[in-house]
């Protein structure tokens, strides 16, 4: 699981720096927010659901639901601060990014194992 969200994360700054290079800095940062708006969150879920399976008795699945649920609003509020605290979004850029981050792990899916 961390792999997945080191590469969101790798995934998120190279949006951003995309974005930088063809745009300007409000493009770069709304990108890079749009990008961190899906990492935060899955690094969230993920580190809570490692520290459920390490538990006795393993995760369940109630704690699965729990977690994705926790992922979804802080999704939700991340955004919601992002539009509150900078005014200058670039909507195109933040969710563009926020799809290519929540897409990147299908990289790891056809990347060949040694």
């Amino acid at each position: 699981m961390a792999r997945i969200v080191l590469l969101q994360m790798a995934a998120a700054v190279l949006v951003a720096m995309l974005a930088g290079i063809f745009g300007n800095v409000s493009l770069a940062l709304s990108a890079f927010f749009g990008g961190m708006c899906c990492v935060v969150p899955n690094a969230f879920f993920a580190l809570r659901l490692t520290m459920s399976a390490r538990k006795p008795g393993g995760a369940n699945p109630m704690s699965f639901f729990i977690g994705e649920f926790i992922k979804i609003a802080l999704t939700i509020a991340l955004m919601a601060a992002v539009v509150y605290w900078y005014r200058d979004v670039n909507w195109p850029a933040f969710l563009i990014a926020f799809i290519v981050v929540l897409k990147s792990y299908f990289i790891l899916l056809f990347r060949q194992r040694p």
